[in-house]
């Protein structure tokens, strides 16, 4: 018969997913088996040690083998969210087109000559853009949309507050030329509305150019905000030529909107100032709301935040600035006339 020597020790072993570690006591045969650490593992019993996962990877739940990590990011095949964004996106695209094919086809009418028809179809336009630059935030990130996400948007809706601007200014100019040897009447030029939308892109286009020779956006692996999960996301490159991106488009928005509160109570057919306060208040109560938020989410959520902004700014500037004369053209076209223009401000 065979004899077998009984073990010693004051407990049993530590099963896989633990590590054993002294209690202090006198004899070594008696331990204390904790678990392993977040992001460890072990996978024989009684172990001294537990073993880091791959940078890639992540324990299951017994912590006893390593399993890949699962990515996230605004997913097509996965996330509702995306969906919404996408049908609102195209909707409000088709509804932007429409509008700028009435406007073209109704060219040659007072309302869409009122302040600067020229004007009125590049805001239009990049309005429009900037709506399609929302396919950039959506889906796998790779390092072309990373490289475009931000400065297309920065630049087509810089485009677009920059149109808001001269329009404002248009109003403000037009308004101090009607009096009586007035200095302003060499200001009420198209030429002047122009110069100010190509300036003021200008300067933003400039801050983008030197963001991407600078420090341009790529792709990032996140490995480490959320436990099991890789977070695929833009990483902006430069903070500052980012947030002076954000910031030069908020200066603009702010100028409009104080030009335009200024002078909302101007009589005219035409002033358009009341519409654009409503739309420059919008917008910057977006962004102020946006900004917290942006900055206490991650991952997808944060992108989600920045989608549903873009979305809200430009549907915004598009229904105050616009619906109103869309109303006008297609039902109540008999106020859509220069006589009628006339007996009004006579009144």
């Amino acid at each position: 018969m065979l004899f077998q020597m009984p073990s010693s020790r004051c407990n049993d072993k530590c099963s896989p997913g633990f590590k054993k570690i002294s209690n202090g006591g006198y004899y070594i045969c008696c331990y204390t088996c904790v678990p392993c650490s977040e992001g460890e593992i072990s996978y024989t019993p009684d172990s001294d040690t537990c073993h880091p996962c791959p940078a890639d990877a992540w324990p299951d739940e017994k912590k006893v083998r390593c399993i890949p990590k699962t990515y996230e990011f605004l997913s097509y095949e996965e996330d509702t969210l995306v969906y919404i964004f996408l049908a609102l996106t195209l909707f409000i695209s088709v509804l932007t087109l429409l509008l700028l094919i009435t406007f073209i086809y109704l060219w040659d009418t007072p309302i869409v000559k009122a302040n600067n028809r020229t004007v009125s179809f590049i805001l239009l336009v990049s309005i429009l853009l900037s709506f399609l630059c929302v396919f950039f935030f959506l889906g796998r990130p790779v390092d072309i949309t990373c490289l475009l996400r931000q400065v297309s948007f920065g630049i087509f809706f810089t485009i677009g507050v920059s149109c808001v601007l001269a329009k404002t200014i248009t109003v403000c100019v037009a308004f101090k030329a009607t009096k009586p040897g007035s200095s302003w009447k060499k200001f009420v030029s198209f030429k002047v509305s122009n110069s100010v939308v190509l300036v003021c892109s200008s300067v933003q286009v400039l801050i983008c150019v030197i963001w991407l020779s600078v420090s341009p956006p790529y792709v990032e692996y996140n490995h480490h905000t959320y436990p099991g999960k890789i977070i695929i996301q833009c990483n902006e490159g430069s903070d500052i030529c980012f947030y002076s991106m954000l910031g030069y488009m908020g200066l603009l928005a702010a100028v409009s909107f104080v030009l335009a509160f200024m002078v909302r109570t101007l009589p005219d057919s035409f002033n358009e100032a009341k519409y654009i306060t409503f739309s420059m208040l919008l917008f910057c109560s977006v962004w102020i709301a946006m900004i917290p938020a942006y900055l206490s989410t991650r991952g997808k959520y944060m992108v989600a935040v920045e989608v549903f902004a873009i979305l809200t700014s430009c549907a915004g500037v598009l229904g105050c600035i616009f619906f109103p004369k869309l109303y006008i053209l297609l039902l109540k076209p008999e106020l859509n006339s220069r006589n009628i223009i006339l007996e009004k401000n006579n009144l």
